[in-house]
Parts: structure tokens; C-alpha cells; sequence
């Protein structure tokens, strides 16, 4: 049975998402301080951890960040504020997904199912069939078809390809591409995911018009296999 480390002060909401994390298989334990619960994940890893933003005495971007510094535990962070700078540091802090409040708690689950897949799916490395890579050569085929990318597309696909399901900031993604362009607008990222997606597209079969570049509305981008 899967682990899940719920860390919200609000008690409320932590115990009706208990129940549904539990409805749905899955072992729950529920934190609602910061220090005890960064203090049981080095006692007993979890399978993921859910983490507000705003929990007491350690908040939740530290315990992302000191977690992160010892693991690759999925992390998906909850949080009341929705600007976009707070997103952002988040995922550099290295969470893997974002949900802001109010959210559903069935939403939350779906979420939460998603990561666990994507997590299994790594562990499957036969899965990934339909994409070929060749670094040396920086190639990459889609169901046998050469996608003929740019240096800059291929940089990019390779980046997803390598990180399933990570959800990347234009900026993280401008930086990887091209780490001194300092004056070049982020909105740039667009134009390359726009050229990738029809690439793939026009190597696909027909009928299989799965989005594989998806887009995060506020962040940024993932790149996703379709639902089983």
C-alpha cells in the first residue's frame, strides 16, 4: 500500500482529505506542524508527501527544500496563495505538482494517482517505446519517425523525456536551453513547445492526437503519457 504524508495545519481540511486518500487505497499519515513532520519523513520515507505552503514552525517551502536535498520523494504543495511567483518557487523548490486552495479533494487524489503512475512508469523504462533518443547524434524518433528538431527543440524533448511529469517554469525552461540569455523574453518557450507539439503530431498515426507537451496554466509546462 502506498504511503502518503499529508502535511496541513488546517485540520478540517486535512481530515476530509485523509478520508478520501484513504477511500481511494492509500496510507495516510497526517501532519499538521512542519518540524514534526519533517522529523517522521526521516524516521519513515513516504511514498509522496502533500505539503501546504503555510504549516508552523517549519513552513513548507523549507521542508521541500531540506527534503529535496536527501530525496526524490514526489511532493505535491498546497497552498491558499495563487500568484505566480509563488508556484514557481515551489517547483524550483522541487515539487513535482501545485494545487492552490480551494481545490476539491477528489481533484487532489486524481493528482495524487497521477504522480504515483508517473513514479511506476520510471520504474518501467519499457514503457517509454513510443520515443527514441539518441544524445550523441541529438535525434529523437516518434513511433520510428525522425522529428528533424533544431538544436534547441531537441534540447528541450530531451529535458522532458528525461523528466516525465515534471512541471517546468518558462524560465526554467528558457535557462536550460540557453543559460546567458539574460534579455530574451520567456514567451519565447511558446514558440519552441508550439513547433515541438506540431512535430509530433505530424509524425504521429492517425487517431493518435494525444497532447504530450501540456501546458500549466500560470507555470509553465509537462510533458505527460496519456491516461492508461
Amino acid at each position: 500500500m502506498k504511503h502518503i504524508m499529508l502535511v496541513e495545519d488546517e485540520v478540517e481540511l486535512a481530515e476530509l482529505v485523509r478520508d478520501y486518500l484513504e477511500a481511494a487505497g492509500l496510507e495516510v499519515s497526517m501532519f499538521h506542524d512542519g518540524q514534526e513532520a519533517y522529523d517522521s519523513f526521516l524516521q519513515r520515507k513516504p511514498s509522496l508527501m502533500v505539503l501546504d505552503l503555510m504549516v508552523p514552525r517549519m513552513d513548507g517551502l523549507t521542508i521541500c527544500r531540506k527534503v529535496r536535498e536527501q530525496s526524490d520523494l514526489p511532493i505535491i504543495m498546497v497552498t491558499a496563495r495563487t500568484e505566480e511567483i509563488d508556484r514557481v518557487l515551489g517547483l524550483n523548490m522541487g515539487a513535482d505538482d501545485y494545487v492552490c486552495k480551494p481545490f476539491s479533494p477528489k481533484e487532489l487524489v486524481a493528482r495524487v494517482q497521477a504522480v504515483l503512475r508517473r513514479l511506476e512508469r520510471k520504474a518501467e523504462p519499457e514503457e517509454n517505446t513510443l520515443f527514441r533518443m539518441d544524445k550523441a547524434q541529438q535525434r529523437i524518433w516518434y513511433q520510428q519517425k525522425s522529428l528533424n528538431l533544431t538544436p534547441t527543440e531537441f534540447r528541450l524533448l530531451e529535458l522532458f523525456l528525461d523528466h516525465v511529469g515534471q512541471v517546468y517554469s518558462r524560465a526554467q525552461l528558457l535557462d536550460h536551453i540557453n543559460p546567458d540569455s539574460f534579455d530574451v523574453a520567456d514567451r519565447v518557450i511558446d514558440s519552441h513547445i508550439k513547433n515541438l507539439r506540431r512535430k509530433i503530431s505530424d509524425a504521429a498515426e492517425t487517431g493518435n492526437r494525444h497532447e504530450w507537451i501540456q501546458a500549466v496554466y500560470g507555470v509553465g509546462y509537462r510533458f505527460e503519457y496519456p491516461e492508461d
